[in-house]
């Protein structure tokens, strides 16, 4: 398990190359949700999500050699983004292994920042064609079940702290559980009375599955909110969920889409489902803030594409 001292040595190495991202209060969120409601927007980081800041943490701590020979990744979201531009900054080969579903803009992105992408039919093969690289001498790095990623993505919580330090509340979507891991680590160790809600969509409920297990399972998503759709939680994420969690929520694609669309409206950014969901969780606990609490959704990306927008125009009207 990742620790405070890992999470700041994280911060420290990677603040060179990360965006420190803002925390905006919005009144109309605080009007919903009866308390002071905050957004911290990591759809502002470098390549429009939170990746950078463990892929970072993950590439700088690379030897020499495995630097000169490159780093290898299978991800059809937004890790293959931020490996691409993390290693694109270091002055890395990057070899990023996606699903050939990969939505376009996705697949355009990471070739974008310098990366070379390798297509396969669907998951499996995918990540068997990053084992293939491994195998010639590539570093594999891991979009969540990895502690150095883990620890760059406590750095958001460290930010967190020092922007909000009377924070009641934290929201925080969960796909793999690396991001949420990190940040309850920070929050915890510094302000352990800080309540930390886990939110999943239904079809991408890995984490729902492990509680209900007790044990880490495997499962096939099938959520629109394609970022949260791993097919595990980690190891370490579920023992945080145990032992720290708040509560577990679980939103429906739906719920996730008319969120999606209310804060674009209302505070005009334009989130994934997998960072939206986290106002639908909010809406559903509300019952659980009082008036001067200090509620933060996290907004763990933004990288939507107009075609899926229209996809769930359409659903909303058969």
């Amino acid at each position: 398990m990742i620790t405070l001292d890992d999470i700041k040595s994280a911060a420290e190495r990677i603040s060179p190359f990360i965006v420190r991202t803002p925390l905006e209060k919005s009144q109309t969120l605080s009007q919903v949700l009866g308390a002071n409601a905050y957004l911290k927007m990591e759809i502002f980081q470098k390549t429009g999500s939170f990746k950078p800041r463990g892929a970072f943490n993950q590439i700088l701590q690379l030897n020499s050699i495995a630097r000169n020979k490159g780093v290898v990744a299978a991800s059809g979201g937004n890790f293959a983004q931020g490996v691409a531009y993390a290693a694109n900054k270091l002055g890395i080969q990057a070899v990023i292994c996606m699903p050939e579903y990969t939505p376009s803009n996705y697949v355009e992105a990471t070739k974008s920042y310098g990366a070379r992408v390798e297509l396969s039919p669907d998951f499996p093969s995918t990540f068997a064609k990053a084992e293939s690289f491994k195998a010639d001498g590539y570093a594999l790095l891991h979009a969540w079940d990895d502690p150095n990623q883990m620890a760059g993505n406590g750095t958001i919580g460290l930010e967190i702290l020092d922007s909000l330090p009377n924070v009641t509340d934290i929201i925080i979507s969960i796909g793999g559980g690396g991001l949420i891991t990190g940040i309850t680590v920070a929050i915890k160790a510094l302000k352990p009375d800080v309540r930390i809600w886990g939110v999943e969509t239904e079809g991408a409920q890995t984490m729902g599955k492990a509680l209900e297990a007790g044990k880490v399972v495997h499962i096939t998503p099938n959520s629109l909110a394609k970022t949260l759709s791993a097919t595990y939680v980690a190891e370490d994420a579920l023992r945080v969920a145990q032992n720290h969690l708040e509560q577990y929520i679980v939103v429906s694609d739906q719920d996730a889409i008319e969120s999606q669309r209310f804060l674009l409206e209302r505070t005009k950014v334009l989130t994934e489902l997998a960072a939206s969901c986290t106002f639908s969780a909010a809406q559903k606990i509300r019952q659980h803030f009082a008036k001067n609490d200090h509620v933060i959704m996290l907004l763990c990306g933004g990288n939507e594409s107009l075609s899926n927008m229209f996809g769930y125009n359409k659903l909303n009207q058969v």
